[in-house]
């Protein structure tokens, strides 16, 4: 416990060293279960410190979860859409039960300025970093991890942000925030949220301008990553470490940044809300064939479009659609491939899409929401020498998904709220996913499916 208070104390005094001043928060018309973690522009909870000429502020909460699915993915807390086990098997015909406090959270932002120009700094930190052997049995000593970690600067119109943040091709609430209560993550307890949802938490560099006090506009270079998951088969010759396959690795070579630029629309409509955006990717992907001394290159494309509409006071009806070729990557937790890798060497893309649409109602203390979602891969499968059939979606191949399907409803209720010591919220989540492959051995059920209750209940800190 000493050397993390002793971090804690470390960052806090080189935080200190950023000059006066406080920026305004971006404004947040809806409430999240994880916009709780963001604080006021002014600080005014205990928890608030003024060292030297930057205002720092702690926040975060504190989860007891319980998950329970009626097969047993053994995924944790997170569910991993695209691996669901099918019925014919030990996995499919046995449920789990989980407790855990890993999506505990804790969180720091500082806030200043530099003559004109605003800074603001956020750190947040989550417990599902890599899992020590022996976690469940008797010191469940779950690991600190980085979730977001970013400077940003605001001048005038003008705004960059370096650092890990949200992927700028995840939806937005709010304009380009990068503050995660104004990102569109559902209000999902599953800590993987609602399948078919574009996201990451990447490493990037933003370059932004709100054109109007209603347009804004920008362009983020995101770490790469070129992605085949664990359902593509790959040719018998060809160097595996130029792809990840899913596995926990550096190695992969790539041969420029993902590029994402986005457009928000936030117009002014009274006392509602309305937000609409859109996004373009680019990807670049590189192989080698050694044996004939051959460089591929391949370009992939994507595009999203999210709307967040407020008919009436407090209800917001929200829908996303994303299309790619070459963005598997980003429907994440769904084994959906970048491209495969034809006998050559060279590379052909796979296209993806996926939509949710859905309905969060907030009266008083209490927050309903429901989402449906779905997503489709396409089928591209190549010859091996020798005629054996690689790509993704072979035949009788189950890690290949044709389409997926999560319906998802759920409550979030708010105890009590009180700026001195916090508040407290109790939660509940029911979702039912389904996955399809493109084909399955003889005597496999056609598809795999799960039902899934969380139950948690949050202190949030003041």
């Amino acid at each position: 416990m000493r050397s993390y208070t002793s971090g804690w104390a470390i960052l806090a005094v080189a935080l200190s060293l950023i000059p006066a001043g406080a920026l305004a928060q971006n404004n947040n018309p809806a409430t999240t279960s994880d916009q709780q973690t963001q604080p006021p522009a002014t600080p005014t909870s205990p928890l608030a410190i003024h060292v030297g000429d930057a205002d720092l502020l702690i926040g975060g909460f504190l989860d007891a979860m319980v998950v329970t699915r009626s097969t047993a993915t053994g995924n944790g807390i997170a569910t991993s859409f695209g691996t669901i086990p099918f019925g014919n098997t030990a996995q499919g015909n046995l449920s789990e039960t989980k407790f855990s406090a890993q999506n505990s959270r804790v969180s720091l932002q500082a806030t200043s300025k530099l003559g004109s120009m605003g800074i603001k700094g956020y750190l947040e930190v989550d417990f599902l970093g890599n899992a020590p052997n022996g976690l469940n049995v008797t010191s469940n000593s779950n690991t600190v991890r980085m979730r977001l970690f970013w400077v940003q600067l605001m001048k005038g119109k003008f705004e960059f942000l370096g650092g890990q943040s949200w992927s700028m091709l995840t939806p937005n609430r709010t304009g380009l925030s990068p503050v995660p209560g104004d990102i569109y993550f559902t209000q999902n307890v599953d800590t993987n949220y609602q399948m078919g949802l574009t996201w990451g938490r990447t490493m990037q560099f933003r370059f932004i301008t709100h054109a109007t006090d209603a347009i804004t506009a920008g362009v983020s270079l995101e770490n790469p990553e070129q992605y085949v998951g664990s359902a593509v088969v790959l040719p018998a010759s060809f160097p595996a470490f130029e792809v990840d396959n899913g596995g926990v690795t550096t190695t992969t070579p790539n041969p420029y940044p993902d590029i994402i630029g986005k457009i928000a629309f936030d117009p002014k409509t009274g006392s509602t809300h309305q937000h609409l955006d859109a996004a373009v990717l680019v990807r670049g992907f590189k192989t080698y064939n050694p044996t004939t001394n051959t460089t591929f290159s391949e370009t992939g494309t994507g595009g999203e479009v999210g709307v967040n509409v407020e008919p009436i006071k407090n209800l917001h009806l929200l829908a996303t659609g994303f299309y790619s070729s070459g963005g598997g990557r980003y429907i994440a937790n769904t084994n959906a491939p970048d491209f495969i890798v034809k006998s050559d060497g060279s590379m052909s893309l796979v296209k993806t899409k996926s939509v949710i649409a859905g309905a969060e109602y907030t009266h008083s203390k209490s927050l309903v929401y429901g989402y449906y979602s779905w997503a489709n891969f396409d089928q591209n499968v190549a010859t091996d020498t020798g005629g054996k059939p690689i790509g993704f979606g072979i035949p009788g191949s189950t890690a290949a998904n044709d389409k997926l399907y999560e319906t998802t409803v759920g409550l979030t209720q708010t105890l009590f709220r009180d700026p001195k010591i916090g508040g407290m919220q109790f939660m509940f989540q029911y979702s039912y996913v389904q996955r399809t492959p493109f084909s399955v051995p003889a005597d496999t059920p056609s598809h795999a499916k799960t039902n899934m209750v969380y139950l948690n209940v949050r202190y949030i800190l003041p």
